[in-house]
């Protein structure tokens, strides 16, 4: 739990200034006025009493026990004061204290050795270069935010400590509470993993939100976010994907971004959300927090306003929720006590003049329905509208039910005490119905995701030390880029089908090979220095013929020469002509952040002009290969269209199960494509016609 950070029985604040100028005296300051109760010690070589509390000229002398010591003073003072926080027993730091990594430099070289002091003494420390921590459960707030935010049960994280000032003034508008609160800093230590796991059961956390710019270890973090979010929802927004984003995020931190297709499938496998807006972070944050876990898709939608909910059907059909089928019952009773103009059938709507007892009987018909999984309550103000009752009712309906209820009041002038109730109730409420609908498709998508049985890995019998040999002859070589023979030669020790082929090295030894495999053959350069064998005339295709093939052999190997002088030629490698089928890309680059993602798509045009590609890092499940090809645009190709017959799906995916074994037992794999993956009618497997390897 990190309870010496979030729950410490006495702090220290080296740097507490008298002077309120100074940024020691904040936090000194906000650490007393919002109600900690443990001991405070301020810290400072010359004064004897800050604030009303007795001071020290250091750590050392402080006569009880230290858990926290919160560090804001200059950078080349920080060292001694945390050996000194060692020595004392201090098993918790927050250094506030910027001039680390984020400068580079001797900066960097002087977080190592912060970090190395900290690890030798058995820390825990958040920072350096952060806003501090807030804790409404043990009411510490050890930063030098302007604001304490309200009590809640949202646990936030961000590497931005801007952000979270932006994000503390505006939650004391909205009445959203937090239970933790923590600038991240630099994350020399206590990173993103380290907080989700101190943060998973925790019982006064429904909801983890993240702001992330940069993540520390990749693989660390997709296997703790699996774990935290099989209990609590996890919400994160990442900055720093785009090109522009990733220059702005390494110069703010000094953190590495990852690509944005890494981003993407670490959220998809680990269950965490992705949030694209900060609006949509808080937006799920509310509903997570206030209303109970939907069950299922259905949604049903009460309204005074027929446009809205004409709206708000549409948003239901395009975010993957369906519109709920009430039952005869609830027909029946709507007719019974609506009025004769009002539309009994989903959404309901109680016309323009309703009022309170109105929208009472259209949300408790609701609510009972038992195909009703969740309600959207839209309330436009009209004449006839009593707010304040109106939202009693809606309070009093939602606390009654274990479904969750949200509303849409649409306007802004008139609202405002009422929009507050509804905080006040934890009913959530969105400006506009559209975003009701977004956050509970993704609170449907989150449930789903907690009914998943637990990740199946396959594990096939391959032959690893002929790659290990053959990686090992490469490097002695002076390449890191594998020949086509070579490339093939790992396919086949990994258990994937190649056509029958074999290196030529002269132009009669291609005729005779190209007759024992049989016309008509495909001929190809076969160099490690010519990545692109098609763009130098270096493939001839329907090769017929001996003679063909003895001309197509001098053809291929004079543009070769002509194209590259110094490459190095093997020869021309002489292919069995695959029969035609659906052409697929399997490829994998390696990300800094995560390790190997694997990249499945159409191959061709697909590929290359609609970018229709899905990514998923190593090591895929069954469950995730079946999500990533089905995630294509593409896939209905896959399955048959026109009366075509469907392709060999499970051989796909056993393709790149084998993939993503091959690149998880070689690391040193940096880039990989199979291009094409020629994929058979069902029952009949795909082949492999190209393969590309880079070594690191």
């Amino acid at each position: 739990m990190l309870e010496e950070i979030f729950a410490p029985r006495s702090v220290a604040v080296v740097g507490a200034s008298p002077d309120p100028t100074r940024l020691g005296h904040t936090v000194l300051k906000n650490i007393i006025t919002n109600g900690y109760r443990g001991a405070i010690y301020p810290i400072h070589p010359r004064a004897e009493e800050v604030l009303g509390h007795t001071a020290f000229p250091s750590v050392s002398v402080v006569p009880g026990p230290i858990d926290l010591a919160v560090i804001v003073i200059p950078p080349e003072h920080v060292l001694a004061v945390v050996e000194e926080c060692g020595k004392k027993g201090v098993r918790g730091l927050v250094v506030i204290t910027a001039g680390f990594k984020e400068v580079g430099g001797a900066g960097k070289e002087l977080e190592r050795q912060l970090l190395a002091l900290v690890q030798a003494h058995g820390m825990r420390m958040v920072g350096p270069n952060c806003l501090g921590i807030i804790d409404t459960v043990s009411s510490l707030n050890a930063s030098f935010a302007a604001l304490m935010p309200e009590p809640g049960e949202i646990a936030f994280m961000s590497q931005s400590g801007a952000m979270c000032t932006a994000i503390l003034d505006w939650s004391k508008t909205q009445g959203i509470g937090f239970s933790r609160f923590v600038s991240l800093g630099n994350k020399a230590d206590v990173d993103e993993v380290a907080l989700l796991q101190a943060w998973n059961h925790d019982e006064h956390s429904k909801v983890i939100l993240a702001y992330l710019e940069g993540i520390s270890d990749g693989p660390g973090f997709v296997a703790a976010a699996r774990e935290v979010t099989r209990n609590t929802p996890v919400v994160a927004i990442k900055s720093g994907t785009t090109a522009a984003g990733t220059r702005a995020a390494s110069s703010h931190t000094g953190s590495l971004a990852g690509s944005e297709a890494a981003y993407e499938a670490a959220f998809a496998q680990s269950g965490i959300l992705r949030a694209h807006t900060m609006s949509e972070l808080f937006d799920l944050a509310m509903l997570f927090a206030y209303q109970p876990l939907i069950r299922g898709n259905r949604l049903a939608i009460v309204t005074n306003a027929g446009g809205p909910g004409i709206i708000t059907t549409d948003a239901v059909e395009r975010n993957g929720m369906v519109m709920a089928q009430l039952s005869p019952a609830t027909h029946e009773r709507l007719q019974r006590e609506l009025p004769p103009t009002a539309n009994i059938y989903n959404p309901i709507d109680i016309i323009g003049d309703a009022r309170s007892d109105r929208y009472r009987i259209g949300i408790d018909a609701a609510l009972n329905d038992p195909h009703v999984d969740g309600v959207i309550v839209l309330l436009t103000p009209q004449a006839q509208t009593d707010l304040a009752e109106t939202v009693e009712v809606i309070a009093e309906l939602a606390a009654a039910h274990d479904k969750p209820v949200v509303t849409s009041f649409m306007g802004g002038y008139s609202l405002g005490p009422a929009l507050e109730r509804l905080t006040a109730a934890r009913i959530p409420n969105y400006t506009f119905p559209e975003r009701a609908v977004q956050s509970l498709a993704a609170m449907y998508s989150y449930a789903q995701r907690r009914q998943r049985p637990e990740p199946r890995y396959r594990s096939f019998e391959v032959d690893r030390e002929r790659v290990r040999k053959l990686f090992a002859e490469v490097r002695a070589s002076g390449r890191v880029e594998l020949g086509e023979v070579e490339a093939r030669e790992v396919m086949e020790a990994y258990g994937m089908r190649l056509p029958k082929s074999q290196l030529a090295r002269s132009p009669e030894e291609a005729a005779q090979i190209a007759a024992q495999i049989g016309f008509p053959v495909v001929m190809k350069i076969s160099s490690p220095d010519i990545l692109h064998k098609s763009d130098i005339g270096g493939v001839r295709v329907g090769v017929g013929d001996p003679t063909a093939a003895r001309d197509s052999y001098e053809l291929i190997e004079y543009r070769a020469r002509k194209y590259s002088p110094d490459a190095r030629i093997w020869g021309v490698l002489v292919q069995e002509m695959v029969r035609k089928g659906r052409e697929l890309l399997v490829g994998v680059s390696r990300d800094p952040q995560f390790g190997p993602l694997v990249a499945v798509g159409m191959g061709g045009i697909y590929v290359e002009v609609l970018k229709d590609i899905a990514f998923r890092l190593a090591p895929i499940s069954e469950q995730e290969v079946r999500e990533q090809l089905r995630s294509i645009r593409t896939f209905p190709l896959l399955r048959g269209v026109r009366g075509e017959p469907p392709a060999d799906i499970a051989a796909i995916e056993e393709t790149v199960l084998r993939v993503s074994q091959l690149v998880t037992d070689f690391p040193e794999i940096v880039e990989m494509d199979i291009n094409p993956l020629v994929a058979h009618n069902e029952g009949e497997g795909v082949i492999v016609l190209d393969a590309r390897i880079i070594l690191q």
